[in-house]
């Protein structure tokens, strides 16, 4: 599954309506509430939306008529099998009716235009850890972590006899890091994972 890297902007005219979508990623319901309310304009005459996080989702066909707006924008959405996005798409009436279709088509089209144009990042899922390790331990855990591919050290606290570090550990090479921190240390050092 895949993210936006960061927010794209695409505009396109259809029989004298102008249509701009705007895509960015997100993380949480506030990240939605804060992003429709940047890039809304109140001087147009729709903006029409929808996100996906996961298993939720939603839209909005903001006036029009239901199922021609919102739907196509979350279905571009699906089409390209993205996660944690949303699109939010502003149109400004240019006199001509374009009809259900010619909405579905647009509105769709549009969303579809600036997620194809977008740069994505691939999402992993990750995992939370805690290690505990003596001072004598400590760079070569250290070691061990900064050479693992996505490993993060999240905090890092000192204590009399060593440190504990929470991590973020790519899910699919979790065990094999625990494994690793064990062995290198002879079995001093274990990772307790977080639920």
């Amino acid at each position: 599954m895949f993210s936006l890297e960061r927010t794209e902007i695409s505009e396109q005219i259809v029989k004298k309506s102008r249509f701009r979508a705007v895509a960015a990623p997100i993380a949480s319901e506030q990240d939605v509430r804060d992003f429709l309310a940047a890039h809304s304009d109140a001087g147009a005459n729709h903006n029409c939306w929808a996100w996906r996080m996961g298993q939720n989702y939603r839209f909005s066909d903001d006036g029009e008529p239901s199922g021609t707006a919102g739907k196509p924008i979350l279905q571009a959405i699906d089409g390209q099998s993205l996660d944690n996005v949303i699109v939010v798409v502003t149109r400004w009436f240019g006199g001509v009716l374009l009809g259900t279709g010619g909405l579905i088509r647009a509105y769709g089209g549009t969303a579809a235009i600036c997620l194809r144009a977008a740069s994505t990042v691939e999402l992993v899922a990750m995992v939370d850890a805690v290690i505990r390790v003596g001072f004598s331990d400590l760079a070569l855990v250290k070691a061990r972590l900064t050479a693992a591919p996505g490993v993060r050290v999240t905090n890092e606290a000192f204590l009399d006899d060593g440190a504990q570090l929470t991590l973020a550990i790519p899910q699919a090479i979790s065990l094999e890091i625990a494994r690793s921190i064990a062995d290198a240390t002879s079995g001093r050092v274990v990772m307790t994972f977080q639920p």
